[in-house]
């Protein structure tokens, strides 16, 4: 599968763009049942904020292993970016059944301890369909050139925008997903999720790719911690694997 050159130039342009029926809605229906199953996926509580968050499931489930690395994505994350590539992260994000929180405005890059790092970008796969109500995601176009912010508080409306006014008056676009289709946004794209209003559990898994010369920070991350890196080692090796030589096939510029 390799993405047209207009789908491309709406990516750059705008910062993310929609790639329908990447999975069969076979595809997705199986690896929707493996989320579903994953522990406390279907439960809330007063833990229980914007979503549920499983990070880095690809090295303990099988089935999500094989998701996360998937060919067909690593190839069309490529493409996009148009520079080599290395995983990040993954995560299963879920949102229960009639939660009426919000994910508000955010970027991703700022929570990350990156150095080097430019075209970060994350693939959102739906596993089940995500219309508006069973809380898609929005974004900001041309937002990824609103760099040098610090995180955003994820839980607290306008964050963003007090922090960038500017962005407050950008476009807004709403992405509904059947399940198979996949959104790629960079990682400076402002976007948010709506809530969930509806009786079914809103599944998606989400593969995170950075630049392949990513340089660790020093900054504290789930996903660095503990493993024994210091500030300006490079985010490579078995942790952090390169994409598969069906993607290194891609076009790029």
């Amino acid at each position: 599968m390799e993405l047209s050159e207009e789908s491309v130039e709406h990516y750059r342009r705008h910062g993310f763009v929609r790639v329908p029926g990447v999975l069969s809605a076979t595809e997705a229906a199986d690896y929707a049942r493996v989320a579903a199953e994953l522990p406390g996926a279907s439960s809330t509580g007063p833990e229980m904020r914007a979503f549920r968050q499983y990070v880095n499931v690809w090295r303990t489930n099988a089935a999500l292993r094989a998701l996360t690395l998937h060919p067909k994505l690593s190839a069309l994350a490529h493409q996009l970016a148009g520079v080599p590539l290395r995983l990040w992260h993954d995560q299963v994000l879920v949102k229960p059944p009639h939660h009426e929180t919000a994910t508000e405005f955010h970027q991703d890059h700022p929570y990350w301890p990156h150095r080097a790092c430019r075209h970060a970008l994350s693939a959102w796969v739906a596993l089940v369909d995500v219309p508006a109500e069973r809380g898609c995601m929005t974004f900001l176009p041309g937002s990824h050139t609103h760099t040098g912010l610090r995180p955003q508080d994820l839980h607290k409306e306008g964050d963003l925008f007090e922090i960038d006014p500017a962005l407050r008056w950008s476009q807004r676009v709403t992405v509904p997903l059947r399940a198979g289709d996949i959104t790629f946004h960079n990682s400076y794209t402002g976007h948010m999720a709506l809530p969930n209003r509806t009786d079914a559990a809103r599944l998606a898994h989400v593969v995170i790719y950075m630049d392949a010369d990513t340089v660790y920070d020093g900054r504290p991350h789930p996903v660095t911690d503990g493993v024994g890196l210091l500030p300006g080692d490079r985010l490579d090796g078995g942790l952090f694997p390169p994409l598969t030589s069906a993607a290194a096939g891609s076009r790029s510029e």
